[in-house]
């Protein structure tokens, strides 16, 4: 059984909008972010968008097998 990802047109949008800013904020001369707080704040957003797609999806998935 493979898992699929069936994300939401507004969950696309939020992980678009954080990873790009994120990588706008990041110096690759460096290796590091131009605003530290602010990355943090973008990377913990980004990963929690992330779970809470893949978490819908697995439910959705739960749910259609009942």
């Amino acid at each position: 059984m493979s898992q699929k990802i069936k994300p939401n047109f507004f969950s696309i949008v939020i992980v678009i909008i954080l990873g790009g800013a994120l990588y706008k904020q990041f110096d690759f001369q460096n290796f590091t972010f131009e605003k530290p707080a602010l990355a943090i704040v973008y990377i913990f957003a980004f990963i929690i968008s992330i779970v809470m797609m893949i978490k819908k999806s697995k439910s959705k998935e739960n749910e259609e097998k009942e």
